[in-house]
């Protein structure tokens, strides 16, 4: 099949790659030249404009960083939406806001291309294994005639219902994971402060009701001192702003989320928004006056 894909970040590359290995002709766009290598030397064509990888293709991903961007490339000057096409797809991977897609879908039905917003969990890691859950929305009859391509990326393709469903579910469940990394900030301050290795905390709460997928990422990155992204804090910003947002919008009190977003956005003021998400224990370190590191003598 003939795929096109723009956005070839932290995920889209891994994913891009996925698609490339399994034999079908891919065309790829990037604002940033360089992240093309890789894709072009695996086989993909290079292309000079959103606009050109949707008439090359079939069938069309894009993974991009913000709403803003998701609807600049869609619907801006050379973006996919001028592309003279009928029956063909377009799969947004990103983190992207319901009204967003509708508005991009609105323009998609006119040019006679079926829109979905299909975001993905998993982290980089996922995107790698080509394990990522992707929730999609949209048309699922459509939907099922491309099943098999999104399964080379995620081997947990969930059909959510119309479109927005995607985004809505992943909005939620982001804001969940994003929230849970400053709980586990202010908990392990607290054991630390009172004596314990943050290790031996560590152990018991994985095996405790307080395990969790986000605890393992925040300890193994937090406990190396390693905050590199991984899953950026300017995108946990984001992604909390968009529930909030939301919960504006339908009138649903968000108190405990504005106050996320607002520790978030704390730590972008201190220029740590490129960093991994575990590094937002920082803000919690410093006012606790303690580090959440394992000492050596730690079982």
């Amino acid at each position: 099949m003939k795929i096109g894909f723009v956005g070839l970040g932290h995920m889209g590359q891994p994913m891009v790659k996925h698609l490339i290995s399994s034999e079908h002709n891919v065309t790829v766009f990037d604002i940033n030249k360089e992240v093309m290598e890789v894709p072009i030397a695996m086989g993909a064509k290079a292309a000079y404009s959103p606009r050109d990888v949707m008439e090359a293709s079939e069938l069309v991903f894009t993974s991009l960083p913000t709403p803003e961007i998701v609807e600049e490339i869609a619907l801006g000057e050379g973006g996919l939406m001028e592309a003279s096409v009928k029956g063909k797809a377009y799969f947004d991977l990103s983190t992207t806001d319901p009204d967003t897609m509708k508005r991009i879908a609105a323009i998609g039905a006119q040019q006679g291309i079926a829109v979905f917003d299909s975001p993905v969990s998993g982290g980089t890691d996922g995107a790698q294994r080509g394990s990522l859950c992707i929730m999609v929305g949209g048309d699922e009859r459509i939907f099922r005639e491309y099943r098999s391509i999104l399964k080379l990326m995620g081997t947990q393709v969930i059909y959510c219902g119309a479109l927005g469903s995607g985004a809505i579910c992943k909005i939620v469940n982001n804001l969940i994971g994003m929230t849970t990394n400053l709980v586990l900030s202010e908990a392990f301050s607290l054991g630390v402060k009172a004596g314990m290795n943050p290790q031996m905390l560590y152990d018991v709460i994985s095996e405790s009701s307080g395990n969790s997928f986000t605890l393992h990422n925040f300890a193994n990155g937090l406990f190396k001192r390693d905050f590199t992204p991984g899953f950026q804090i300017n995108l946990a910003e984001k992604d909390v702003g968009l529930a909030v947002d939301m919960g504006k919008t339908l009138g649903v009190p968000m108190i405990i989320s504005s106050i996320a977003r607002q520790r978030f956005i704390e730590a972008q003021s201190k220029g740590w928004g490129k960093d991994a998400i575990c590094g937002i224990a920082r803000l919690q370190e410093e006012a606790a006056g303690i580090l959440i590191e394992p000492t050596k003598d730690s079982s």
